[in-house]
């Protein structure tokens, strides 16, 4: 019988690619408001699952809409290459 870990060649070849590039790492970087306002929406709807919601809750979860749409549009703002470096 063959024994197998996890790092062995046969099972997990070992390459450079295995850890993320700068330039993947630049974009989840520049994602993050974004996954941050959506971990946060998603935290309310948890909260809210088992529970009917008060007034409370219900700015609580259009504030965290709010935030997501908000991060949503600053990041696309700034992915947008405006032509000849104008504004």
């Amino acid at each position: 019988m063959k024994s197998i870990a996890a790092l062995q060649e046969c099972v997990t070849p070992w390459s450079d690619g295995l850890e993320p590039s700068d330039a993947e790492l630049d974009a989840i970087e520049e994602e993050l408001p974004v996954i941050s306002a959506e971990v946060e929406l998603l935290d309310v709807r948890i909260a809210l699952m088992d529970r009917v919601p008060n007034e409370l809750d219900e700015r609580r979860f259009r504030r965290a809409v709010h935030r997501l749409l908000d991060a949503r549009r600053m990041v696309a703002a700034a992915s947008v290459q405006v032509p000849g470096g104008a504004a």
